[in-house]
């Protein structure tokens, strides 16, 4: 039986003294578009950060195709042996976030084009006949000498999300991808995440969009107070859910 693309066990991180994880455990298939959901607070965007080393765990294992890092210890480790295996590991993982973290100064396109040049040294013409690709793919191949403040909300986000597929990510991790959005410009973020998924991608999102959630995702992970709760594929979680805490929740949204 073939492994999981991504694999987290065990998984804690505090800040100041205070647990934000604790022991949070996950198996995410090749192609599965998963979704966490939870309240304010209970740990969803920090167990995302963590996936991708932006936030250092303290304790547990990651691993992402095929890459692992096993965090025990990894505050006596030297800061450039612990930097080359975030590299590493970063490599295969794209990330979009709820600002959309575009440079100002370049138009789309160079903001497509940068990481592929930077990070791996591909050429310009390269970069750039992938880059229009990509935001072809989005749908934003007219926008392409646009800069960012000429752009909507919902454009910006479509063109973060070229942008972090143009490394070629194996896995795409979205943080509350929708939250800084207009109601009237959501569905177009959320369509071309449904497009990858039909290509393919293995996407984990952290969304309080549950529409989306419910319509797109192959199961969902409920977390509350740094644990998961409870995962489940998306019909059975929403009709029937099996803890309590879980039914509070969703019965918000009813």
């Amino acid at each position: 039986m073939e492994s999981p693309l991504l694999s987290v066990h065990d998984l804690h991180k505090s800040f100041d003294e205070t647990p934000i994880l604790q022991g949070v455990s996950l198996a995410v298939e090749k192609g599965d578009l998963v979704s966490i959901i939870g309240p304010s607070g209970c740990g969803k965007s920090t167990f995302l950060r963590c996936m991708n080393f932006l936030e250092i765990p303290d304790a547990g294992r990651i691993s992402i195709a095929g890459v692992t890092i096993d965090c025990r210890g990894l505050e006596d480790s030297p800061p450039k042996d612990l930097e080359a295996k975030a590299h590493e590991l970063r490599q295969r993982v794209g990330m979009v976030f709820q600002q959309f973290n575009l440079f100002p100064h370049m138009t789309i396109l160079e903001n497509t084009m940068l990481a592929p040049t930077v990070g791996r040294g591909m050429s310009k013409d390269e970069a750039r006949t992938s880059g229009i690709r990509l935001l072809e793919k989005v749908g934003l191949e007219a926008f392409a000498d646009r800069y960012p403040s000429q752009m909507s909300g919902g454009q910006q986000q479509r063109a973060a999300i070229a942008r972090a597929l143009a490394m070629n990510p194996q896995v795409m991790l979205y943080d509350e991808p929708t939250s800084a959005l207009d109601p009237e410009l959501v569905a177009e973020v959320l369509t071309v995440m449904k497009q990858l998924d039909a290509e393919g991608m293995t996407q984990i999102v952290v969304t309080h969009e549950m529409r989306f959630a419910r319509d797109a995702s192959d199961y969902i992970v409920f977390m509350e107070g740094g644990r998961i709760v409870e995962i489940s594929d998306e019909d059975e979680i929403f009709e029937n859910p099996k803890d309590e805490r879980t039914a509070r929740f969703l019965g918000r949204f009813q």
